[in-house]
């Protein structure tokens, strides 16, 4: 089979499109043909392995896998004796590492069938953007009809997602973005969207309920100054620091957060099928909908994992590794 692959860790120019065997799935998993394939931050430490901590799961001296994704949709092939919710010829979505290749062997409990009105496309754009968002308002700020929520970086992958799924809680959303971007998320439901190019948000006068911050670009002291005395923040970003300077970013509102009357927290987002059944309902019902902002073939993974790396990107961006099958 295609795939995009490092047989080491380091920058994504060292990605190669190389000739692997098929996968064969085990008892609880199910072979897939790869239709589509969405990229998130995350990719980027996959393939760079770092932070360091992220070998953990991918390989301490090189990767175990070597193929970018995690995010797919695609075809059922073939299936393990114990994966008997799926069928061949089921079209599904989910969860597994390795996603950029023509096939991936992926774990039952965490794929979904696909409904058919459903592009590929859009289908893989929800699941890790998608179910971070979900599990952030339902589960962690546990949001309610009628509170408040500020979304910082409401134009990215998962703030897109999080713009609408608050929306359908029924609480009041405003979206952080640049001025760019500011029509797109109004267009995603938010009641009020502020350009952080020409307002400081963390100098306004309103307070919220729940700030999920996927950018953190701020310090914390200044993000508190945002929330209700008893409000919630939910630290969400990978990005923009590296070596001590991450470790501190990381710990410091866990550790601060048991001396104040605020919560400031982090969670870890897991994929399970019953979330994924949610969140594709969601889509059927035209509750949400991903933003797919471009598409791109297997070849331009490394340039795109580079710009997914730089920020400021909108919406998802997606890897068409068959496109000739996407309906």
């Amino acid at each position: 089979m295609k795939a995009i692959h490092a047989a080491r860790y380091g920058p994504p120019n060292t990605l190669e499109i190389v000739d692997l065997p098929k996968p064969i799935p085990r008892q609880n998993q199910i072979l897939v043909r790869v239709h589509a394939a969405a990229l998130h931050v995350g990719d980027c430490f996959t393939v760079r392995g770092r932070p360091f901590v992220i070998r953990m799961e991918t390989g301490w001296r090189r990767p175990k896998v070597g193929i970018p994704g995690y995010d797919f949709s695609g075809v059922v092939e073939a299936v393990g004796d114990d994966a008997k919710d799926f069928r061949p010829g089921d079209e599904v979505f989910g969860y597994q590492s390795g996603s950029c290749a023509e096939y991936v062997a992926a774990n039952a409990t965490q794929t979904a069938i696909k409904p058919s009105e459903i592009p590929h496309v859009e289908a893989a754009a929800i699941v890790t953007s998608g179910l971070a968002a979900l599990h952030a308002l339902r589960d962690v700020a546990k949001l309610r009809e009628s509170q408040s929520v500020l979304i910082n970086g409401a134009s990215g992958g998962i703030g897109t997602f999080a713009v609408q799924i608050a929306k359908t809680m029924g609480a009041e959303v405003t979206g952080v973005c640049s001025g760019a971007n500011v029509s797109l998320v109004r267009s995603l439901g938010a009641d009020h969207v502020i350009d952080y190019q020409t307002e400081d948000f963390t100098q306004s006068a309103k307070r919220y309920d729940c700030v999920l911050d996927n950018v953190e670009n701020r310090d914390l002291s200044e993000m508190r100054r945002t929330l209700k005395p008893d409000g919630t923040l939910i630290c969400n970003s990978g990005t923009g620091a590296t070596g001590f300077a991450f470790w501190m970013r990381l710990l410091k509102p866990l550790m601060v957060s048991p001396f104040v009357s605020q919560t400031l927290c982090r969670y870890i987002s897991t994929p399970k099928q019953e979330d994924l059944h949610q969140m594709i309902q969601m889509v059927v019902e035209q509750k949400v909908r991903p933003v797919v902002a471009s598409q791109h073939r297997i070849d331009e993974v490394a340039g795109l994992l580079n710009l997914l790396e730089q920020g400021h990107t909108a919406g998802k961006r997606v890897v068409v590794l068959s496109k000739p099958s996407l309906n």
